[in-house]
């Protein structure tokens, strides 16, 4: 009974930058994945970045995918059940449907170690 909402997407520049939110609800906070993926149209959903928290704010781990580094950021200033993706310099690459997702099990950018997603939010970059 997890459920994900993702709020944030629009359409920008090259060069622009998006804020991307998801909203979590029905799982206990300690020892938790949460992630984000990305899919564009003709192509496999890409893993962009997570996060493993436990017992409270902490991150312990951080995870980016090689084409979003230096670029994408997971806040460390989050609250609970509320994950955020800072996207700066943006490029067209980066257009794509997002997802957050939930895992109870294994982290990493890997799709089928998730189990619960969000409806998506789009970003077109152009």
């Amino acid at each position: 009974h997890v459920q994900l909402v993702e709020s944030g997407g629009g359409s920008v520049q090259a060069g622009g930058s998006l804020r991307l939110s998801c909203v979590a609800a029905g799982y206990t906070y300690e020892n938790n994945c949460l992630a984000w993926f990305r899919q564009a149209p003709g192509k496999e959903r890409e893993g962009v970045a997570a996060i493993y928290t436990g017992g409270g704010p902490e991150v312990f781990v951080d995870y980016y995918a090689d084409s979003v580094k230096g670029r994408f950021t997971v806040p460390q200033d989050y609250v609970k059940n509320l994950l955020h993706l800072q996207m700066d310099n943006l490029k067209p690459e980066d257009t794509a449907m997002y997802y957050c997702a939930h895992s109870t099990d294994a982290c990493g950018l890997v799709a089928g170690r998730y189990t619960y997603w969000g409806q998506g939010t789009q970003v077109t970059v152009s």
